[in-house]
């Protein structure tokens, strides 16, 4: 059983920058994929990127590469979400997902674990 806690989301001008932290609870961190997802009003949840449980892999959404950036600390059980040259369509409620030995995949239900999310707005 893991617990994911998000946290780093507020309100930014585009442009700006945000990091978001996942929390997450237990001692077998080192052993889950983090999957970093999205969900605007009246969207669909939208994968983001995500990082394997080695940390030797990422991959990212098209919307967001070369912008944001999935980092982890397997000694401080998190996973970051760095987020630059932020634009106003990044607007959304980010959660982070995990499960374990997991290969990093887009579809949500795919991740046994998720957070709470945290609210990321983007002003033009």
């Amino acid at each position: 059983q893991v617990q994911l806690v998000e946290s780093g989301g507020g309100l930014v001008q585009a442009g700006g920058s945000l990091r978001l932290s996942c929390a997450a609870s237990g001692r077998t961190f080192s052993s889950y994929t983090m999957g970093w997802f999205r969900q605007a009003p009246g969207k669909e949840r939208e994968f983001v990127g995500g990082i394997s449980w080695s940390g030797g892999s990422t991959y990212y959404a098209d919307s967001v590469k070369g912008r944001f950036t999935i980092s982890r600390d397997n000694a401080k059980n998190t996973v970051y979400l760095q987020t630059n040259s932020l634009k106003p369509e990044d607007t959304a409620v980010y959660y982070c997902a995990a499960d374990r030995y997991l290969e990093i995949t887009k579809t949500p239900s795919r991740y046994r674990y998720w957070g709470q999310g945290t609210q990321v707005t983007v002003s033009s």
